[in-house]
């Protein structure tokens, strides 16, 4: 049921119940004007329900998906560093095998 049927209903009970001489209507009639009511706001609180749901879903894969690209800078900055460390001792071993040939 659309959400405009829902504001209509809650206009047309509210409306009656500000008029001066109010009309009673028959009791099947207000049975079925808060069936009407109550399947209304059933359905709009079951699409926030869903609503909350999805947009926490979305957030929890956004949170894994941060999680993950950040391990993979830190792995990457590990690499890195590790790289640069062999580099380093390879380089020094070099500047030593030369300094030892010239001796």
């Amino acid at each position: 049921m659309p959400l405009w049927v829902f504001f209509f209903v809650i206009l047309t009970l509210s409306s009656s119940s500000h008029c001066s001489s109010p009309v009673s209507l028959p009791l099947r009639m207000r049975r079925y004007a808060d069936a009407i009511f109550t399947n209304s706001y059933r359905k709009v609180l079951s699409q926030l329900s869903a609503r909350k749901l999805l947009q926490d879903i979305m957030n929890r894969q956004q949170g894994k998906r941060n999680q993950e690209q950040g391990a993979r800078i830190r792995l990457g900055r590990q690499l890195d560093s590790m790289w640069t460390d062999q580099n380093q001792v390879a380089l020094e071993s070099m500047l030593v095998a030369l300094l030892q040939k010239h001796r």
